[in-house]
C-alpha cells in the first residue's frame, strides 16, 4: 500500500489533536476522501512491537505469532527477554482512524536479522517508522535504526519502560543511542494506550514537519 498525504489539515498540531481524540473515543470515518498513511513499528526482537499495536489498534489486530522452539533459541538471543514464548514471523497489523479523514495503518516488523528481506518488503510505501528500544539491550536498536535510515524513512524512538529495565533520563538515552537532535525520543509503556498514542504523536508530527508542503495539499 502506498502512503499518501492529501489533506490540508494534516499538520503536526492537527495530528496531535486528532490522535488524542481518536485515543479517547476511537472511531471509523465514512467516505472516499480519507488520507491513508502507512507507518512501521520496528525494533529488535522482544521489544514490545506486538503489544504496542495491540494497544493502539481500533480493529482486532492481525498477528502472525508462533510459539518459540528450542531450535529457534539457537538463533534468537533471549538475553533480557527470558519469559518470551512467542515471536512474530511475518507482520503485525493494526489500524487507527483519526478525525480529519486521517487513517494510520500500523505494520509491525519482525525483529530478527533473518527476516530482513521481509522487512524491506513491508517498508515499501511507508511514510515513517516508530522504533522501539529496551534499556536492557540498547545496542540491539542500532541495527534497526540503520535499516530504517537506509530505507530513507523518518523515525521516532520510543523506549519501552519494562518494569525490570534500568531507568535513565531522556538526555542520557539520546546520547547512548546517538540520535540526531531532530529525532524524537519518548518513554512509554507499550501496554498503555495513552502512552503509546503519545509515541505515535511524536512520530507523525515529526514526519509531517519534514514532508514537502506540496505533498500535504491537494
Amino acid at each position: 500500500m502506498d502512503s499518501a498525504l492529501s489533506s490540508p489539515s494534516t499538520g503536526a498540531g492537527a495530528v496531535t489533536g486528532a490522535v488524542t481524540g481518536a485515543a479517547n473515543g476511537g472511531m471509523y470515518l465514512s467516505g472516499d476522501d480519507q488520507t491513508l498513511v502507512k507507518l512501521l513499528v520496528a525494533g529488535p526482537f522482544g521489544v514490545g512491537k506486538t503489544t504496542l499495536i495491540r494497544a493502539l489498534s481500533e480493529t482486532p489486530p492481525l498477528h502472525t505469532e508462533e510459539v518459540m522452539t528450542q531450535t529457534g533459541a539457537i538463533v534468537d538471543d533471549l538475553a533480557g527477554v527470558r519469559d518470551k514464548t512467542t515471536t512474530t514471523v511475518a507482520i503485525d497489523f493494526g489500524r487507527l482512524t483519526l478525525p480529519g479523514d486521517l487513517v494510520l495503518y500500523l505494520f509491525g516488523t519482525p525483529g530478527q536479522k533473518r527476516f530482513r528481506p521481509l522487512w524491506q518488503d513491508i517498508a515499501r510505501g511507508a511514510l515513517g517508522a516508530l522504533v522501539l528500544a529496551d534499556t536492557r539491550r540498547l545496542a540491539d536498536s542500532f541495527e534497526v535504526m540503520d535499516i530504517v535510515e537506509e530505507a530513507g524513512l523518518r523515525y521516532a524512538v520510543a523506549v519501552n519502560t519494562f518494569p525490570d529495565a534500568p531507568q535513565h533520563s531522556v538526555e542520557k538515552l539520546r546520547d547512548a543511542l546517538d540520535l540526531h537532535p531532530e529525532t524524537p525520543l519518548v518513554l512509554c509503556d507499550a501496554r498503555d494506550r495513552d502512552q503509546s498514542v503519545d509515541a505515535l504523536i511524536a512520530l507523525v508530527g515529526h514526519v509531517l514537519d519534514h514532508t514537502p508542503q506540496e505533498n500535504q495539499n491537494p
